[in-house]
């Protein structure tokens, strides 16, 4: 029984997924091979490995040429202030190129603030119009205008109202990133909506009855009733959200020239250099990877909230 079990298990964990790996990097190498741009011949699965060795090397180079400029400035005060006293140095900030890491951690920090304004406003709303036909009816029409209007349409309506309303001496956040956030949470709220308002209004009525004989209150209903039940629908909604604010974000990256991913892969199109190609797919099967760890951490969120735990979730 264990040994069927074990090679089972790694037949279908283990097996299957090297196999098609190993599949895909064949079929692209060869295909990358006879493919010629004008930048030279289209980057294989060993060229990308070379230029991410690059990039790690670049970001190593940049952190010790950080700590350099730091060290500076304080060897400058420290013999400033040994001639006086009195003297209060002043750090500056390093202004350094942003790394291809650090271009990341950017675009992760965006896109997780706009997913979760998303959330914070399409759980609740989707839970109201799921219990109450009229509001539905009444918010139904609205959230299929503008569900289906791209980002690159909200983007330079979204940068001039933030240009007009953020106006600050001392913005606790950059004007780029808000952007980048409202963009995404406009784009990717309507699926956690519409999926949550569809698991609520199909609530079991076994459950609606077991709480009109106990007599809960419209908000223990809810919480206790409502929200467990419609988290299989709700869940599918986030995931489908948290997958399209991660591809808004990099559009919107690309399109208003806003720190992250998205501007990495457009300096590198523009460059045009004979590493540019590389760097882009290194950043494309990056963009993917972050893509696919995000879904992994939604779905492990769901697994551990939801109450039916025989649940197959894939």
């Amino acid at each position: 029984m264990f040994k069927e079990w074990l090679s089972g298990f790694s037949l279908k964990s283990i097996f299957f997924p090297v196999f098609g790996i190993l599949v895909f990097l064949l079929l692209w190498q060869v295909g990358a091979s006879k493919v010629h741009t004008s930048l030279g011949v289209f980057p294989g699965p060993v060229v990308v490995y070379q230029q991410w060795n690059s990039l790690v090397a670049d970001h190593q180079r940049e952190k010790v040429k950080e700590a350099k400029f730091y060290e500076r400035q304080e060897v400058r005060i420290a013999k400033r202030q040994a001639k006086d006293p009195s003297y209060v140095g002043t750090i500056r900030g390093y202004t350094g190129k942003p790394t291809f890491f650090e271009q990341i951690f950017t675009s992760l920090y965006t896109v997780l603030a706009g997913f979760g304004l998303a959330s914070l406003i399409a759980v609740p709303v989707g839970i109201l119009i799921g219990l109450n036909s009229s509001i539905y009816s009444a918010l139904n029409p609205i959230i299929q205008i503008f569900k289906p209007v791209s980002p690159l349409a909200w983007l330079p309506l979204v940068t001039m109202v933030v240009s007009a309303t953020y106006v600050t001496n001392d913005p606790m956040f950059s004007k780029s990133f808000l952007t980048s956030m409202f963009t995404v949470t406009l784009c990717c709220m309507w699926p956690t909506l519409v999926n949550t308002a569809v698991g609520v209004a199909a609530v079991d009525k076994d459950l609606l009855n077991v709480s009109k004989v106990l007599q809960l209150g419209w908000l223990t209903h809810v919480i206790k009733i409502v929200i467990p039940s419609a988290i299989p629908l709700m869940f599918t909604g986030l995931r489908l959200s948290l997958g399209i604010a991660w591809m808004v974000l990099i559009a919107a990256e690309m399109l208003a020239q806003n720190p992250g991913l998205g501007k990495f892969v457009w300096d590198e199109f523009q460059n045009g250099s004979s590493n540019s190609l590389g760097r882009i797919m290194v950043a494309v099967l990056m963009i993917g990877f972050i893509g696919f760890l995000l879904d992994r951490a939604m779905l492990t969120v769901q697994r551990f909230v939801s109450w039916d735990k025989s649940q197959v979730l894939r």
